[in-house]
């Protein structure tokens, strides 16, 4: 017997269906409860069906409702459905894929899927080979509906269907697939090609084995009349180029030819679609071969598809000037993510080089509309291509740019400004003889009546920000930054985002060329804070903070401090322990507090105090959360983590003055649970705190170090790169202040240190704190230490010769030159290194250098001329040199 609905049943459910699409929020509630109530009856899911499958005489609207319905309570409770009520449905579906109406063919398609991603595809044998076989129906919709289906499962389930687990039922599908691509009907051959490129990405051997007939049915489908089919070509060439391009390269000619035209479809999803091809193939290295002689059509089509489109005009309201007024929404507003402090070193020639955790720059010059579109695509593409041509671009794109930048259409200067940017990366050298008129001309664009245009220039200076710092500052940096500030205080949200967003960019470039500045640009940075809505404020913080990392001490002057400081203290007490605009706040303070080292000390104390609280109230929550998870929520750590790194910017800034604030304090109890915790970024910031604390008041920190170290010694793992380098470095720092009574705690962390300093890729910055580390514990507990010498004496000094004269580089090579004295064969083989890395110093202080000569003399005695003359043939010319001339040797 078929199961058969009750009249009445079935009556409620219809009722239940209309109800729920009124809308009052009383009768939405009252739906469902009811909901609710009915799923408790098993047979309530046939009803489900019954309506969407069979009343072809209820309004579709009702219909779809009932299968999403259905399609919902399968996600939730399928595991619980009878057998028989789960037969039904899948019966009712696989008999009904064909229903007459679009609507009703595609609920029933997602309701299929659904039911095959719940692992149903093993436990649903006839699934895959039914519908297969209703694509040879003679009836439209059938084939089209199975179609459908198929495709949602493909997209769902590409890997299942691609493994033993199913007996690889691909080998039958993709050649079945491709037989499509003939279709009459476009609404099929796209389908085709959809289900077929699900397949490439991860190159389906089912796939691979038919791949030249994929390649010639995709030709063959070049110019289809349907835009859907010409978007789904399109997508599929762009994959086979990631994958295939030894199958793409005899044709390739005729590829690019086919996606220029493309790239200028009347479809725009099209031209999207065959955009991504130019953006992919910068990425070949075939790429400057195979385009070269195309550029000259392929330029100007980038070019005219980085204009803004009418639509994106309207979405970014480009006629509205003024909307400063305007509160933001909260979905306006992207989450940041707080980056942890990661300890590194100064380098020669630049400031401390970034570990691994350096983010790449999005240069996004609109991201409210963050909606991937043609103008975003084109600019991509060209910007990667000037990294590929460099200079070779120029002659196709400066005769355009012209007509572009001077162009009475706001639409189009605008679209000359973005090209402008987009390649000053790559083309940055055949760029500079044209940038003593442009940057003249762009500075103007920054007053352009157009919000949109002010934006772009904005970013655009940015691109060239390096430039113009190393000319001389009246001709271009000081105008430059006089119309930036000015542009911080637009009167457009968008404008200002853009303004403080590229001064962020040209404070990281200029440095203290800023310092004769200072006053000036504070009084604006200040004056925006009472101006700017929610979203921007955000960015406002970030501007503050980097002036503070670029400029440093200099920021140290009473003016600055009283302008500075009571807007950002104002803010402090304005939010809330739980409020999340703390993170940039907190950061931006961070910064403040270590460039105004003392002159932070007045504001110092509710800081640090507040920032104790967040960390005691973060742990106290996890606390609550592990022990009864069913009753508390899970802590965001970030609250901790962010408090941690500005109470490291604190110990950094203020150096012994915080030793009050720490005597006050629970915070080394505090750190001692932090270093245990669960979350990586938590440990890492708390050993960078915990090295600062160590330099700035090391009384507080001595009671503590024998719970410590074990547990640095366990996070000596290098999985968690910036956690292993900062607990290495708070290592070193505690071993210089604890000296000889640091031999107990040797054995648990040299180890561990001999292995990193010797693993094949390990990342700069965590070998050069390796190292730093082993010399400083081998200067303080030289017997301990020396015996390993020679398991790290090359790594070390390989990892150490790049870095600049400091201290920490001064005391590892005290610790060096000790150990060889304790061990003097542990250096022998490898003697050619340590000349290496001696001759880095550009000048050592005196005791250190009277090392140096005692040790290269010694060797030299010791081995006797003729063999020093040997041995020092093999040194390259330069190291020669600076030995002889430094050492006499």
């Amino acid at each position: 017997m078929e199961w058969q609905p009750d009249e009445q049943g079935l009556q409620q459910v219809l009722q239940l269906l209309k109800d729920s699409q009124s809308p009052n929020t009383v009768t939405q509630r009252a739906v469902q409860q009811k909901l609710e109530q009915l799923n408790q009856f098993p047979d309530f899911n046939n009803y489900l069906i019954f309506v969407l499958t069979r009343l072809k005489t209820e309004d579709e609207p009702t219909r779809s409702l009932s299968g999403l319905i259905l399609k919902n309570n399968v996600k939730a409770h399928y595991q619980n459905f009878p057998p028989a009520v789960a037969d039904f449905i899948k019966k009712e579906c696989l008999n009904n894929i064909g229903d007459p109406s679009p609507l009703i063919r595609a609920t029933i398609g997602i309701l299929i899927t659904t039911i095959a991603s719940k692992g149903e595809l093993q436990t649903w044998p006839e699934l895959l080979p039914q519908l297969c076989n209703l694509l040879n129906s003679e009836d439209y919709n059938t084939c089209e509906g199975s179609f459908g289906a198929l495709q949602k499962i493909c997209e769902d389930s590409s890997e299942l269907l691609d493994s033993d687990a199913l007996n690889r039922p691909l080998n039958i599908m993709i050649p079945k697939f491709l037989q499509f691509f003939k279709h009459c009907s476009p609404k099929i051959r796209s389908h085709a090609i959809a289900c077929v490129n699900q397949f490439i990405i991860g190159r389906a051997q089912a796939l691979m084995d038919n791949i030249d007939t994929f390649i010639e049915s995709l030709f063959a489908l070049a110019a289809d009349e349907d835009s859907e089919v010409r978007k789904n070509v399109c997508r599929a060439l762009v994959m086979l180029l990631e994958v295939r391009i030894d199958r793409l390269i005899p044709h390739m000619h005729s590829i690019i030819q086919y996606m220029l035209q493309r790239t200028q479809d009347p479809d725009e999803n099209v031209a999207l679609e065959a955009c991504e091809f130019w953006l992919t193939l910068a990425e070949q290295p075939i790429c400057k071969e195979m385009l070269s002689g195309h550029l000259v059509q392929l330029i100007p089509i980038l070019v005219n598809g980085m204009k803004y489109s009418e639509i994106d005009i309207i979405l970014l309201k480009g006629d509205v000037e003024e909307d400063e007024a305007v509160p933001d929404s909260d979905q306006d507003i992207k989450p940041r993510f707080h980056k942890s402090r990661t300890v590194t070193l100064q380098h020669e020639g630049g400031e401390g080089e970034e570990g691994e955790d350096i983010e790449e720059d999005d240069d996004d010059d609109d991201d409210t509309l963050s909606d991937w579109n043609l103008r975003k695509c084109s600019a991509a593409a060209l910007d990667v291509l000037a990294n590929v041509f460099r200079d070779e671009l120029l002659p196709h794109l400066l005769p355009l740019l012209k007509g572009l930048l001077f162009h009475p259409d706001w639409v189009i200067k605008e679209s000359g400004i973005l090209v402008l940017g987009a390649i000053a990366e790559g083309c940055m050298q055949g760029m500079v003889p044209y940038l003593p008129e442009l940057i003249p001309h762009l500075i103007q664009c920054l007053c352009d009546k157009k919000a949109l245009v002010r934006s772009i220039a904005c970013w655009t200076l940015s691109r060239y920000a390096h430039w113009v710092v190393s000319q001389p500052p009246d001709s271009y940096l000081k105008p430059l930054m006089t119309e930036l500030l000015k542009r911080i205080l637009d009167g457009n949200k968008r404008v200002q985002e853009a303004a403080c967003s590229a001064f962020a960019t040209l404070e990281e470039e200029a440095c203290t060329e800023l310092v004769p500045y200072l006053s000036f640009i504070l009084d604006t940075l200040v004056f925006a804070f009472g101006k700017y809505q929610h979203k921007n404020l955000l960015i406002l913080y970030d501007a503050i903070g980097t002036l503070a990392d670029s400029v440093g001490h200099h920021l140290n002057q009473p003016e600055y401090i009283q302008k500075l400081m009571p807007p950002l203290i104002a803010k402090w007490n304005e939010l809330k322990d739980e409020d999340k605009d703390l993170f940039p706040l907190l950061e931006c303070l961070s910064s403040v507090a270590t460039a105004l080292q003392s002159g932070f000390l007045p504001y110092c104390e509710p800081v640090y105090q507040r920032c104790v609280t967040l960390v005691q109230k973060t742990l106290a929550q996890a606390m609550m959360y592990n022990q009864h998870p069913d009753q508390y929520e899970a802590p965001d750590k970030d609250f901790m983590i962010v408090a941690l790194d500005l109470l490291s910017g604190l110990a950094e800034g203020l150096g012994g003055n915080v030793e009050q604030l720490v005597a006050r304090s629970n915070i080394m109890t505090l750190l001692f649970q932090c270093m245990q915790d669960t979350m990586p970024e938590v440990r890492q910031s708390s050993f960078a705190l915990l090295g600062d604390l160590t330099k700035a008041c090391f009384l507080h920190v001595k009671p503590c170090i024998a719970e410590f170290m074990p547990i640095l010694g366990l996070n000596l793992n290098p999985e968690f790169i910036s956690v292993c380098n900062n607990a290495t470095w708070a290592i070193g720092e505690i071993s210089m202040q604890m000296g000889a009574e640091m031999q107990p705690y040797v054995g648990m962390v040299l180890p561990h240190l001999v292995e990193i300093i010797n693993r094949p890729n390990t990342p700069k910055t965590l070998l050069e704190n390796t190292a730093i580390t082993i010399g400083r514990l081998g200067y303080v507990c030289p017997q301990e230490v020396a015996p390993q010498l020679q398991h790290f004496i090359r790594p070390w000094c390989t990892s150490l010769r790049n870095i600049r004269d400091n201290e920490e580089k001064d005391s590892a090579f005290r610790g060096i030159c000790v150990m060889i004295g304790v061990n003097p064969a542990g250096v022998v083989q490898d003697f050619i290194f340590f000349c290496d890395a001696v001759a880095s110093w550009v000048n050592p202080k005196d005791d250190l250098r009277d090392m140096f000569y005692k040790i290269l003399h010694g060797f030299k005695d010791q081995v006797g001329e003729e063999n020093w003359q040997q041995f020092s043939e093999q040194f390259p010319p330069l190291l020669k040199e600076r030995l002889s001339a430094c050492y006499g040797v």
